[in-house]
C-alpha cells in the first residue's frame, strides 16, 4: 500500500466514525472486524469451546532432539537378531531417505525392556519412574513426520507446519479459548536442558500472525522469573501504575482512530505484566509446598532440580488458570554416544515427569488437564553411520516415518498403547498417526473442532492442523 492509499484508506475511517450519528461508527466496525482487525476489551478472556471439552487446560513436554523410542519405548526383537548385519534390502527398496543409505547396519538396542502396570506396557530400564505411572499412559507407537531436520519438525509439531511465521499450538489454544488466568499468561514456556538449546528456539512459542497477546512467555525457574518484569530503580508501585494508566490512555485514543487489534494486544499486555509483579514472586516460592512434594519432583536433587522445578511450576501454573504450559528439556540428539547420553537425559527427566503425573492425579488435576511427552521425530534402527562404529559410542539418526509419544489425562485412555511398526521399527504397519493427527486431537479434548479454530491472514482461513488431521478416536477414553 502506497502514502496515497494509506492517506485515502484513513480519511475513509475517520469519515465513518463521525457520520450519521453514530451509524458510521458501526460500518467501520464492520469494515474493521472484516480485516481482522476489530478491538478486544480483553484478548484473553475465557470463550466458549465448541462441544463439552474432556480437558481444560494442557501441559506440553516437548523433549528438542527427538529421544530414541527404540531404545526408551518399542522393543525390536529382530533389532537383536540382525545387530551389525546391512539392512534388509525390502527396507531400502524405492525409500526416498537422505539419512540412510547402502552402508547403514543394524543396531540393536543394549537396554532392558519390561511390561508395567495391569496395561503391560513396555518400558525400558532407563524410564523406571516413568514406567511406574503406566496405567495413566496412552503410548502412541505410530508417529510418522515430514520433515527430517530439527527446526522444520520442531516447527510442524509445535505450529502445523513446517514453514516460520506461522502460530504455536498453545497459540491458537489461547486464542480459541482465552485463559481464566488473571494474573498469568494464558500461554507459558519453561526451558530446561542438558547441552544446546532449542534448535527453533523462539519460532516454536510465537503467535505467528495472530496478535502478541497470544504469544508464548518464558518464565525461569530460577532468579527472576521473567526478565525486565521489575520497576525499574527509584520507580514506586503506585508511580508505576500512574504511568501505566497514561500509557493505558494513550492507546485507547489510538484504538478508537485505528481499531487495530494488536493496540489492545498491547494495552492488555501492559495490564498483566501490572498483576505478574506480585503474583510471579509466589509461583516461583516452593517454600509451601511439603517435602514429600519436593521429593517427589527430584527438587532437592541435583540431577533432577532443574527440569523437577519446571514440572512441579507447571502444576502450580495450570492451578492458577494457564491454559497452556509448555516444557522444552534438550538435546536428545544422540549421534553417537547413545547410550551414555540417553542415560543422562533419562536420569534428569524421568523422575519429574512420573512426578508430575503423579501429582496432578491425587489433587484432581489430571482429569482435565491433558499431558503430552515426546518430540519431534524418532531415531533410526541403524546405527549413525557418519561418527563412526566404535563399541559404546553409537549412535541413531534422525527418523521422520516411525516414533512414539505419550499422552495422559484429559480424556485420553489410559493404559493403552496405539499403533504399531514394523520388526525393525521403520515404518508404522498399524494405525499410523500423522502429527496434525495429534494436533487435532489435542484440540478435540479442549472442546475445539480444528477445522473451525481458523484466523483469516492474508485472504485465507488458516488453523493449526493446516489442510490435514483426523482426530484419533480409539485414544479417547
Amino acid at each position: 500500500m502506497n502514502s496515497s492509499q494509506f492517506s485515502n484508506l484513513q480519511q475513509r475511517r475517520r469519515f465513518l466514525s463521525q457520520s450519521a450519528c453514530g451509524l458510521g461508527a458501526m460500518a467501520l466496525a464492520d469494515l474493521l472486524s472484516a480485516e481482522g482487525r476489530s478491538a478486544q476489551v480483553d484478548p484473553l478472556r475465557p470463550k466458549p469451546p465448541h462441544f463439552r471439552p474432556t480437558a481444560k487446560r494442557v501441559i506440553f513436554v516437548f523433549m528438542a532432539g527427538a529421544p530414541s523410542q527404540l531404545d526408551l519405548f518399542d522393543p525390536k526383537p529382530e533389532l537383536q537378531r540382525l545387530h551389525g548385519q546391512k539392512v534388509p534390502a525390502s527396507f531400502l527398496d524405492n525409500l526416498d531417505d537422505p539419512l540412510i543409505k547402502g552402508s547403514a547396519t543394524v543396531m540393536a538396542s543394549p537396554r532392558k525392556f519390561n511390561r508395567h502396570g495391569q496395561c503391560g506396557m513396555d518400558f525400558s530400564d532407563y524410564l523406571p519412574h516413568m514406567a511406574g505411572r503406566a496405567d495413566d499412559l496412552c503410548m502412541i507407537r505410530s508417529m510418522h513426520t515430514d520433515a527430517a531436520n530439527h527446526h522444520p519438525a520442531q516447527l510442524l509439531m509445535n505450529c502445523g507446519t513446517t514453514m516460520l511465521g506461522h502460530p504455536s499450538a498453545g497459540s491458537w489454544v489461547t486464542y480459541g479459548l482465552g485463559s481464566p488466568a488473571r494474573n498469568m499468561p494464558g500461554f507459558v514456556v519453561l526451558l530446561s536442558s542438558s547441552g544446546k538449546g532449542v534448535d527453533g528456539g523462539a519460532s516454536l512459542w510465537t503467535n505467528g500472525f495472530l496478535p502478541s497477546t497470544y504469544r508464548g512467555v518464558t518464565i525461569r525457574s530460577r532468579g527472576q522469573a521473567i526478565l525486565h518484569l521489575d520497576n525499574p530503580p527509584g520507580i514506586s508501585q503506585p508511580a508505576q501504575r500512574g504511568r501505566l494508566d497514561a500509557i493505558g490512555d494513550l492507546n485507547r485514543l489510538r484504538q478508537e482512530q485505528t481499531g487495530d487489534r494488536e493496540i489492545s494486544a498491547r494495552i492488555a499486555a501492559y495490564e498483566l505484566a501490572y498483576r505478574m509483579q506480585s503474583a510471579a514472586p509466589e509461583l516461583l516460592d516452593f517454600s509451601r509446598e511439603t517435602a514429600a512434594t519436593l521429593d517427589l519432583y527430584g527438587i532437592n536433587d541435583k540431577k533432577t532440580n532443574w527440569f523437577g522445578s519446571n514440572c512441579l511450576l507447571a502444576r502450580r501454573m495450570v492451578e492458577r488458570g494457564v491454559r497452556f504450559v509448555q516444557l522444552y528439556h534438550s538435546t536428545w540428539d544422540d549421534h553417537s554416544h547413545l547410550n551414555k547420553n540417553l542415560k543422562i537425559n533419562c536420569d534428569m527427566t524421568d523422575r519429574p515427569f512420573a512426578g508430575l503425573l503423579e501429582d496432578l492425579k491425587r489433587r484432581g488435576l489430571l482429569e482435565e488437564t491433558l499431558v503430552v511427552w515426546g518430540g519431534e521425530f524418532g531415531r533410526t534402527p541403524m546405527n549413525e553411520v557418519r561418527r563412526g562404529n566404535t563399541p559404546g559410542k553409537q549412535g541413531r539418526d534422525h527418523h521422520p516415518f516411525g516414533f512414539t509419544m505419550l499422552l495422559a489425562g484429559g480424556g485420553i485412555r489410559a493404559g493403552h498403547v496405539y499403533g504399531q511398526t514394523d520388526r525393525l521399527g521403520y515404518h508404522p504397519i498399524e494405525n499410523p498417526v500423522h502429527v496434525n493427527d495429534l494436533q487435532a486431537t489435542i484440540l478435540h479434548c479442549l472442546g475445539m473442532d480444528h477445522t473451525k479454530l481458523t484466523y483469516r491472514h492474508q485472504g485465507r482461513d488458516f488453523r493449526l492442523t493446516d489442510v490435514d488431521g483426523n482426530v484419533l478416536q480409539e485414544v479417547l477414553a
